[in-house]
């Protein structure tokens, strides 16, 4: 009876035990190789997000920042300038026959500067000229004093007896243009009807 010896390779079996060889490496080889690789990944990622987490950042606190508010716009001119009649004045040389003068005060309270664009009244029998002549500009915290000169054209068509007179006024700043009408008071309508009554007497036209 012959005996059982060990079972020998048979053909094949060597190129079989050398693939299993190269296809099983040892797992120390493997992370090895793939340490560095992971490694650059690694900072790779970090680096993007902490980039990223910047980017967050920076967009929370633009969003989230305090608001400044819009500054407040200037004042319509209107609100802010006063005029106020001082007291007549002598005509001025080379005015026509029956004309008188006065001077008036404007003052800008606050604001940007204003503008004086146009100074009318509003009777047809009399035409107005004012010294200086507009446009001229006044700043906040200033008073202009303003002469004006007024000449009867046509008697007829000028009140005798004023009640409350105004003088009309288109003032501009950087906010709007706006006419004012600016009533000066009893002194100036007083002034206004004996000036009048002067010039045209009692039968004058």
């Amino acid at each position: 009876m012959s005996g059982v010896g060990p079972v020998e390779p048979g053909e094949g079996t060597r190129a079989w035990d050398t693939h299993e060889a190269e296809a099983v490496r040892p797992p120390g080889r493997t992370r090895a190789r793939l340490a560095p690789l992971y490694a650059r990944h690694r900072r790779a990622a970090l680096a993007l997000a902490a980039a990223a987490a910047l980017l967050a950042g920076g967009g929370y606190l633009y969003a989230t920042r305090p608001r400044q508010p819009p500054p407040p716009e200037p004042p319509y001119p209107a609100q802010v300038v006063q005029m106020a009649f001082l007291d007549g004045r002598p005509t001025p040389p080379g005015a026509p026959p029956r004309s008188f003068s006065f001077a008036v005060s404007l003052s800008v309270l606050s604001g940007p500067p204003v503008t004086v664009t146009r100074v009318t009244q509003p009777y047809a029998g009399l035409s107005l000229t004012e010294t200086p002549r507009a446009p001229f500009g006044t700043k906040a915290g200033h008073t202009r004093k303003i002469t004006i000169t007024m000449h009867v054209t046509e008697c007829g068509k000028v009140p005798k007896d004023a009640g409350l007179p105004f003088l009309e006024v288109t003032l501009r700043n950087t906010r709007a243009i706006q006419v004012q009408s600016f009533i000066l008071g009893s002194r100036y309508a007083q002034h206004l009807s004996e000036a009048v009554q002067v010039a045209c007497g009692n039968n004058s036209r």
